[in-house]
Order: C-alpha cells, then sequence, then structure tokens
C-alpha cells in the first residue's frame, strides 16, 4: 500500500506516492538496543579510524527542524570485532545541525552484521540511542538522526 503526501508545485497541489515501508523526511529515529558496551564520556573527536564517513543532520521531529549543538556519542568495535576507547567520539551537531564522522568500516562479530552505535542527547527532546547499519563496500552514509520533542 502506498502513503500519499502533498507537495506544492507553484499554485498546484500535486500527490506524490511514498512506497509502502519507506520512512518520511522527519519521522523519528526507531531507536534501537544500546547493548552492554556504551561507556559515557567518550572524547571529544571527530574521527575514531578513516575510510568510511557517517554523516547527516539532526532534527527534531517537530517541524523537521535542525538542531544546533546536540551532543551525539559513537561507539562501535574495532577491526578485531571489540569495543575499545579509541573506537568511541563525542561531538556536537554544528550550527545546520550538521554533523560528520570519519571512521573504519565496521567489522561484523558474533553473528552481527557491521554496524555503529549513536547515542544523541538534544536539549528539549528525548535521548535517542540507535545503531546505524552500513552496506558492505559502502564508503559513505549519510543519515538524518530525528529525534522527539519531550
Amino acid at each position: 500500500m502506498k502513503c500519499m503526501r502533498r507537495v506544492f508545485v507553484g499554485i498546484f497541489i500535486v500527490l506524490m506516492a511514498t512506497p509502502a515501508g519507506a520512512q518520511s523526511p522527519c519521522a523519528p529515529t526507531r531507536p534501537d538496543a544500546e547493548g552492554p558496551f556504551y561507556k559515557p564520556n567518550a572524547p571529544r573527536r571527530t574521527s575514531i579510524g578513516t575510510g568510511f564517513i557517517v554523516q547527516g543532520v539532526v532534527r527534531s521531529a517537530k517541524g523537521c527542524t535542525p538542531i544546533p549543538g546536540a551532543r551525539l556519542e559513537w561507539w562501535q568495535a574495532n577491526p578485531r570485532g571489540e569495543y575499545d576507547d579509541p573506537h568511541r567520539a563525542t561531538m556536537e551537531s554544528d550550527l545546520r545541525g550538521s554533523y560528520r564522522l570519519e571512521t573504519s568500516f565496521p567489522p561484523p562479530y558474533a553473528g552481527r552484521p557491521p554496524h555503529i552505535h549513536v547515542k544523541v542527547f538534544a536539549p528539549g527532546h528525548r535521548p535517542l540511542t540507535t545503531q546505524l547499519y552500513p552496506k558492505p563496500g559502502q564508503k559513505e552514509l549519510n543519515a538524518d538522526l530525528v529525534v522527539v520533542p519531550v
């Protein structure tokens, strides 16, 4: 089943189909398991490896507005499939709500697919913990993180 959305084009209203199961641009990001390896207060940095970029905008589910100064905490397994301090980072979104993390492609381990954990804290919004799942061979992952107001 397809959902319909309105798109304003000049003075005309055009209805465009959104494929079933597709997330609308400002639907809240789906929470995912924190797992046992989260440690708060990761070092402030924008790089924890090389060759893979994760970037996007932190947005509010209310109005889809960018959120500057949101705190993002990242953690992922090292190339041996172990969690360690060099693969943890804390950063803040810029004035446009944008973030960019340079890292290494996360390895699969213990039957888990490659994934990167992120926890987002934004004033006036509920904390969000989720995981991003890049596909093998991917060099860049664009992911807007949409948080829910309190």
